[in-house]
């Protein structure tokens, strides 16, 4: 039970209060000291079943791909339970659906059979992800002085000026241009994700126990109370 006097015009602390995030928007996330950052999916090649001269190539284009950048890059790699619930039901229908009695039923074995893999083993998905930073502060090509004011006046960033966040996000898709083609040389695909995309991910990354039972909602499906 609360304790009505004492609870009075206490307002309850956000969990905004505790993340890095200000906002995410225009398809790029907003850090609280002003910072902005781009995500791509990427991905990925099986190196194992290369021959010894790709795997030596692979590598060595990785190398170069490396000692062309002059900004930190950050790599996660996301292992999710696969939900397949989408794609039995497909199946479902379609055994449903069949006029074909032989086909009906070889579709209910195969339907069967994978329900039955899904409890025996853990089948896990993965994703993997590049952030791509950009602030002044890590802009080389900026004067030190600009560099080093941005620093104090950081809290004020997020605040800023239309003009100036578009210029963030205009050095920020150069970046995320020059990794996404970096990366292709390498065999990799990548995608920068879209706005949805971005408050998907950080929702399901701090929900890991729940995203799948209550998904996302559309952005655009949104309201705010004022």
């Amino acid at each position: 039970m609360k304790n009505k006097k004492l609870a009075g015009n206490k307002v309850a602390t956000s969990t905004q209060k505790y993340l890095d995030i200000a906002e995410i928007r225009d398809n790029l996330v907003v850090l609280n000291d002003g910072a902005v950052r781009g995500v791509l999916l990427v991905s990925s090649i099986n190196f194992d079943l290369k021959s010894e001269d790709e795997q030596r190539a692979i590598i060595s284009n990785y190398v170069g791909f490396l000692n062309t950048l002059d900004y930190p890059l950050q790599v996660i790699i996301q292992s999710r339970p696969l939900n397949i619930d989408e794609y039995l039901d497909r199946l479902k229908r379609k055994e449903r659906e069949q006029t074909n009695e032989l086909l009906r039923m070889q579709t209910a074995d195969y339907r069967g059979f994978v329900q039955e893999l899904l409890t025996l083993e853990s089948i896990m998905s993965k994703k993997f992800y590049i952030v791509v930073p950009y602030s002044q502060v890590s802009d080389k090509r900026r004067g030190f002085i600009s560099r080093f004011a941005s620093v104090f006046s950081s809290a004020k960033v997020v605040t800023l000026s239309r003009k100036r966040f578009e210029e963030f996000s205009e050095q920020l898709d150069k970046r995320c241009n020059f990794i996404g083609s970096g990366l292709s040389g390498l065999g990799l695909r990548s995608q920068r994700l879209s706005t949805q995309a971005l408050i998907e991910l950080y929702y399901n990354s701090y929900n890991p126990d729940i995203f799948q039972k209550q998904p996302m909602e559309d952005i655009n499906k949104l309201t705010v109370e004022t």
